[in-house]
């Protein structure tokens, strides 16, 4: 017989077994809100289906098991020939299977197409975040490379495609290709003006020879990359695959992969360049114009998938305390933790409005939403990949010490979080470039406050809140070292905006008094007590088949 005080009680199952989309009202509102009616029957059995596949107990453990074996270096074979080969476990060509298959890197040919993607992909990457890193790119290339017609009929379908092939292949004979990408260098990072690659053009039209190394390739074991070089005319962008049409290697030579803080499972690299062949995207010299349209897109998506991870955690906090016992109760109904979980439900539905609201902005594609998306995404990017560090570190002590052990998987989340805030421009770059958009086009700012508007006079401090602000932009004066508290501003006040117009009326009087009006602390759980907090916490709650 068992000793008494191995009898287990007071401890919550796991949380498995459930719908991610479907359990998450923010989302499935979002995308009813925002999808066209011919498609929206459609979206909703491929979400459900995708949210049934990111609940299971056996997406879960694909997440766990890709994260316990991250990918190795291989760069040779037995024979001594250089391969240049990333190998991974299993579960990584599971989840990435599964996730091109559920067309999440298909979003530019259908109607809807960004609505229903950024959706899939908010589900799909809570099962594990690492492998949207290559389906982020993937889909995020298609642009750019639409400026060079002959690259983008070659590529595109191979994109687009629902067939996910891992081998290393000619791209004329596969039916599914990923791309990654190369910008930054060990001497500028975010500063890619100062690249030391050399391009040299060949005898045929648009085709080089590149020599250099990059200090950040993502993705390294792709079909194919954008790069930056220093081509005759100036900085430009490179198409480079990894197989030649003759079905040789290109030289592609990955000097070792990084051994990073998070985001444990996907492969980053190190990759030199020696003759290397490639293919000019747009014109010679204009290189930052030709790739700016992928990194607008992965810009979006650090924010879905920040929301993605606030999410998740939010689920987790909440059905922890909703089954854990505290006094004879559910530690839910205890006043200061549903302060805890509703100011963190706040954040998380704030992060996930803004996040649709982007895509649909992208689906409109009219030259107000192009205007919008030029200053909203990158003040977006800013404040919800901060925020998202902050939040899921609050939601994991909601666990308590259960939450500090790797079987929660708490500490995961915890470890990915800074990742979206890093990647694609940190928050430097992001607040530089809501400046840019302030300065250059005015046609931005003008879509910006024509949204905000859209809610002015339904709360007093929403009103308030948009008069200090254009006081902010009316002063110009030394603006670069403000330039941070101008992003956070705008994008709460985007986010309060959006919640006036479509979230509960609790949870945007809650985001309004907290977030707007001052009426909260520097800290998650210090939220007004005479709101309905249960409400919000309720809201959040997954519901549970």
């Amino acid at each position: 017989m068992a000793a008494s005080t191995h009898t287990v009680t007071n401890q919550v199952p796991p949380l498995t077994g459930y719908d991610v989309y479907g359990g998450d009202a923010a989302l499935t509102e979002a995308v009813e809100r925002h999808l066209p009616a011919g498609v929206l029957e459609e979206a909703r059995g491929e979400l459900r289906t995708l949210g049934l596949s990111a609940g299971s107990a056996q997406a879960q453990e694909w997440g766990a098991q890709a994260n316990e074996n991250p990918p190795r270096l291989r760069t040779h074979d037995r024979y001594g020939n250089r391969v240049d080969e990333v190998d991974f476990h299993p579960a990584w060509h599971r989840l990435l299977g599964h996730a091109v298959s559920a067309g999440l890197t298909d979003a530019w040919g259908r109607e809807g197409g960004h609505v229903r993607r950024a959706a899939g992909f908010l589900v799909w990457t809570q099962a594990e975040a690492g492998h949207g890193c290559p389906l982020s790119m993937t889909h995020a290339a298609v642009p750019a490379l639409r400026t060079d017609p002959a690259s983008a009929a070659e590529w595109e379908p191979l994109l687009t495609s629902r067939v996910y092939e891992r081998e290393l292949r000619p791209v004329p004979e596969k039916s599914g290709a990923l791309l990654g990408m190369g910008m930054t260098e060990k001497q500028g990072g975010s500063d890619v003006r100062s690249n030391t690659t050399r391009a040299e053009p060949l005898a045929g039209e648009g085709e080089y020879l590149l020599t250099g190394h990059k200090w950040f390739c993502s993705a390294p074991m792709s079909d194919g990359f954008l790069v930056l070089a220093q081509a005759p005319g100036g900085l430009s962008c490179f198409l480079v695959p990894r197989v030649l049409p003759d079905g040789s290697r290109n030289p592609f030579a990955i000097q070792r992969l990084k051994d990073k803080l998070g985001n444990r499972s996907n492969a980053s690299g190190e990759v030199e360049f020696d003759g290397t062949w490639a293919r000019r995207i747009g014109e010679e010299g204009r290189g930052l114009r030709a790739v700016m349209p992928m990194v607008a897109a992965t810009r979006l998506d650090c924010v879905v998938g920040s929301a993605a991870l606030m999410r998740q955690a939010v689920a987790q906090a909440v059905h922890h305390c909703v089954h854990r016992s505290v006094s004879g109760g559910p530690l839910v109904d205890e006043p200061l933790m549903r302060n805890v979980l509703a100011d963190l439900a706040l954040e998380s539905e704030a992060a996930t409005t803004l996040a649709l609201r982007l895509a649909a902005a992208h689906d409109a594609d009219t030259e107000q939403d192009r205007a919008f998306l030029r200053i909203a995404v990158p003040a977006a990017k800013y404040w919800v990949t901060k925020r998202c560090t902050a939040m899921v570190g609050e939601a994991l002590e909601c666990l308590g010490g259960n939450g500090y052990v790797e079987e929660s998987g708490m500490p995961g989340l915890l470890r990915e979080a800074p990742l979206n805030s890093l990647w694609e421009g940190s928050g430097n770059v992001q607040a530089l470039d809501v400046l840019r958009a302030l300065r250059r086009e005015p046609t931005a700012l003008d879509a910006f406050l024509r949204e905000i508007g859209k809610a002015r006079g339904a709360d007093h401090r929403l009103d308030a809140a948009i008069k200090d602000l254009l006081t902010e932009l009316a002063d110009l004066d030394a603006v670069e070292a403000r330039a941070r508290r101008l992003a956070e501003r705008m994008a709460l006040v985007l986010q309060g905006s959006l919640l006036l117009r479509w979230a509960p009326p609790e949870v945007a009087d809650a985001f309004c008094a907290s977030r707007l009006g001052g009426d909260g602390g520097s800290s998650f759980g210090t939220l007004p007590h005479t709101l309905d907090l249960a409400a919000i916490v309720r809201r959040a709650r997954v519901r549970e088949e």
